[in-house]
Order: C-alpha cells, then structure tokens, then sequence
C-alpha cells in the first residue's frame, strides 16, 4: 500500500475519542501544548465546559465509538489525520458469575470493537510517520481477580495494538497502546452496578491511588513520540509487568493471595 509522506511544514491533525474528561482530555491537552491540532470526540452534543476551557487550536464533535455511521462521517471530515487516539471506555468491575453477558457485550463493543471501528475509518487517513494509540490499561497485561470482563476488553486492545504495529510498521505507521495502573478519572462513574461488591472495592482502588490522568497522559505521550509500542507509565504498571514475565511462580502466587483477600472481602459485604 503506497502512503504518502506527512507534511512536516504544518501542525500534525491529532484526533482523540473519549476526549471531554479523564485521560482523553488530559491526552488532548499535551497534543495542544505541543501546537497539534487536535480534534476532541465524545457523546455531548456540544462541547463541554472542559473542552471550551482548553487553549490551542482545537475543534469538538460528537463521536459515539460504537456508531460506524459516525465514524464514517468522521472519516469522511477528515482530509489527513496523523495520529488516532481511540480512548474512549468504560470500567467494569464483576466477579465473572455476577457480571451479565448484556454487560459483556456493552463492555466489547465500546472498548474492543470501538478502537476496530476507528481504525478501520480512520488509519486509511494515516500518512508515513503516522500513528495509532490505543488506550488499554495495566489490566491488559497483568490480570487482577473480579475484574474478567474489563480485564478481558484490555488484553483484546492490547492485542490488536501489537497486531496493528507488525501490519502498519511497513507503511511507516506506527502503533502504541499505554497501559497505566488505577489512577484519578472519571471511570468509576461507568461500573455497571451487576456486581456491588466488586464495585466498591474498584471505587477504593481508583480514589486512593496517587496518580491523576494528566501525570498519565505527560508520560504517555513521551512514549507516542518514541514510538514505544506497549507504554506503562508508572512504576506499579513497570514492576506489575515485568513481574508476571520474569518472575512467574511469584507473580502467580501473589495474584492468587489477592484472589483470596478479594473473596473473602466480598463476603463481608
């Protein structure tokens, strides 16, 4: 497939799915502060007060993830994109016996098939030297009890980012996927409810981590430039990983005292 070269004379056109809170928006911020102009997507039909608040050259649309009608009217608003981030997601916590297939299926189709459908609109707009970011989680890598299903829509997503680089790597696109540990968002407020026990304990997790999104998306964004294909941009993420590929008998028996500890939290509530 013949690509054509970017035009390094102008801003890069940098699109964000997800992009009117949490880690999008901080993402948004740090492609802003480096003069890209960034085109922000989420479900409000006009721009929110966190996006009209953000300085730079910027543009809003309404982008639902799960739409390919919108996606192809994105796709077909588009001229030259040089970097697709598909963040766009949702947080589900659940025992697998306590999560419904319905919730599943919902969780699938926003984290999974809603980065297949941007990049299938969207790569074809990619020149050389362009770039897709997936946003997964350190849950993609590393596989925490009473979380199956989010667990399960991470790893698809870093799959298909280590997929994608080996197929666009030739034609010069690139592929990163940033996988942190819990930090400071919004995703609390999409747990589905199947599982009350299991979603307290997410809400713990993710209130009292020490790690905000825009800490997330300035390291995140480093490892976009040098182009690193998976990112782990903490130190939980760094040891977590390294842990489970270096260290397996340990890492192994640790995960299942947590399953343990997990369980028997459950219990008592």
């Amino acid at each position: 497939m013949l690509r054509r070269n970017r035009d390094t004379a102008g801003p890069r056109h940098v699109l964000v799915t997800g992009a009117a809170s949490g880690l999008g928006l901080a993402l948004a911020t740090e492609f802003l502060a480096k003069g890209d102009r960034v085109t922000l997507t989420d479900l409000h039909d006009e721009a929110p007060e966190t996006v009209t608040a953000l300085g730079g050259d910027w543009s809003y649309r309404r982008l639902d993830v799960t739409s390919e009608d919108d996606w192809a009217a994105v796709a077909a608003e588009t001229d030259r994109l040089d970097i697709l981030v598909s963040n766009a997601g949702i947080a589900v916590g659940g025992r697998v016996t306590e999560t419904s297939v319905a919730t599943w299926q919902q969780a699938l189709d926003i984290n999974v098939l809603g980065a297949v459908r941007g990049v299938r609109a969207m790569v074809p707009k990619l020149g050389r030297g362009g770039r897709v970011v997936l946003t997964a989680s350190l849950a993609g890598l590393v596989h925490a009890p009473s979380m199956a299903t989010y667990n399960a829509t991470k790893a698809a997503t870093v799959a298909l980012g280590e997929t994608l680089d080996a197929e666009l790597r030739a034609d010069g696109i690139t592929t990163s996927v940033i996988c942190p540990q819990f930090f400071r968002s919004g995703l609390a407020d999409s747990l589905t409810g199947d599982d009350a026990a299991a979603d307290a304990f997410a809400r713990i997790l993710l209130g009292r981590t020490w790690l905000t999104a825009p800490t997330i998306a300035r390291r995140a964004v480093k490892g976009i430039e040098a182009r690193r294909v998976v990112i782990t941009p903490d130190a939980v993420a760094v040891f977590s990983w390294y842990s489970k590929r270096f260290t397996r008998i340990p890492y192994l028996l640790v995960v299942r005292l947590i399953g343990r500890v997990t369980a028997a939290r459950m219990r008592r509530r």
